[in-house]
């Protein structure tokens, strides 16, 4: 039974399957036209060539040769996973109507309705590539109950999730930065999944980072993809960038006058790479001054309850990518806590970005990505979530 299971849940079983339904589903009914035989190119190239490659691209000695070959196999991945929903939606439709219309209705309705899978697909992978390397700017007001009046407009930049690597590279990143130092934010949060990949590979291209200004400086977190990248290597090159990272700890921040303590947890997994790193919202708050403003910098949004407890009055948090792009967006509601935006638990605010950059496919349909603003202002009555 566990080598059946094995073999099920086998890449390569998932690699074949996924082409070898489509194949099944849509070339029959595209075989009259020229755009058969190019599904049919696109299905085999993917299954054969660029899929494979992407996943194991690091493998690849010549940089440009792999980079061409991650946007391709990426690209594809997204227009695949696409077009496998869209097929499903279309078989099921298809089901639900062959018995009600005649044999020649039913025929033009499987052709048609397999050219227009493969349309959609097309134009969602393309929208959704142009909105994934063009992040949107996002203001949050953000409610905090008893908040001094030296903090009132108290503003904090955050970058989340860009995952430098295969296809986002030191130009993007440049332009992330320069965005940010343009809204002249008090501070600024980097809450993890910055890379993918080691130092050596991409430290020209996280260099723009150093020039991230603000007037209480960046401060960054560990994301669950530092520790699949190597965490420590990570922490001192950041570090040597000139963010402060915090690890289960805080710093105090004189904001005329007014203390803010901002504290920042490593990533709710670290533990399972390095023991001496288990994500612990109350050690980040010891010695912190009683009164203060309390802000929390954690990766993943279901750190929440142990910050609420803990008594943080706000929690900054992405990973979640908001589902990244259609379908799935609709589905990551189910496995986080807070998929993305503003949100309340007990007396703790929660903000989940829906990221700055994007994992995998670069694809962004349905959900944007993004650079916030946030904005700190007294709680009111009138005050919802």
């Amino acid at each position: 039974m566990k080598k059946v299971r094995r073999v099920f849940l086998s890449p390569l079983w998932l690699l074949l399957s996924v082409p070898g339904y489509l194949g099944w589903r849509l070339l029959p009914a595209l075989a009259d036209g020229p755009l058969g035989t190019a599904v049919g190119i696109m299905l085999l190239l993917a299954v054969v060539v660029f899929i494979p490659l992407s996943i194991r691209i690091r493998h690849v000695r010549r940089q440009k040769l792999a980079d061409a070959l991650a946007w391709l196999g990426y690209t594809a991945m997204g227009f695949f996973s696409t077009l496998f929903v869209l097929t499903l939606l279309r078989d099921a439709a298809l089901l639900c109507v062959r018995w009600l219309v005649s044999t020649a209705r039913f025929a033009a309705l499987t052709s048609a309705s397999a050219h227009g899978v493969m349309v959609l697909a097309l134009a969602s992978t393309a929208v959704g590539l142009a909105v994934a390397r063009r992040p949107r700017l996002v203001h949050v007001d953000v409610p905090i109950e008893r908040l001094p009046d030296g903090l009132h407009g108290f503003s904090i930049a955050q970058l989340s999730d860009v995952h430098v690597g295969p296809t986002i590279k030191g130009g993007f990143v440049q332009k992330l930065v320069d965005r940010v130092n343009g809204l002249r934010a008090d501070l600024i949060a980097v809450t993890g999944d910055l890379v993918d990949g080691s130092v050596p590979q991409l430290t020209r291209h996280t260099a723009p980072l150093a020039g991230l200004a603000a007037r209480h400086g960046a401060y960054f977190v560990t994301g669950n993809h530092e520790y699949y990248s190597g965490e420590h290597a990570w922490t001192r090159e950041i570090r040597r960038l000139g963010l402060t990272v915090l690890k289960n700890e805080h710093v105090v921040l004189d904001h005329g006058g007014v203390p803010v303590v901002l504290a920042g947890v490593t990533d709710v997994g670290a533990h399972h790479f390095d023991s001496a790193q288990r994500s612990d919202p109350v050690a980040a708050l010891a010695g912190a001054p009683r009164g203060a403003v309390r802000i929390l910098l954690a990766h993943q949004p279901s750190s929440a309850a142990a910050a609420a407890d803990a008594g943080f009055d706000l929690q900054l948090s992405g990973h979640t990518h908001g589902g990244q792009f259609w379908p799935w967006n609709l589905f990551i509601r189910y496995f986080q806590p807070f998929s993305s935006g503003l949100h309340r638990l007990k007396n703790l605010m929660v903000y989940v970005s829906s990221g700055s950059g994007y994992w995998g496919p670069p694809n962004r349909f349905g959900v944007p990505a993004e650079i916030t603003r946030l904005r700190l202002v007294p709680a009111t009555t009138s005050s919802s979530i």
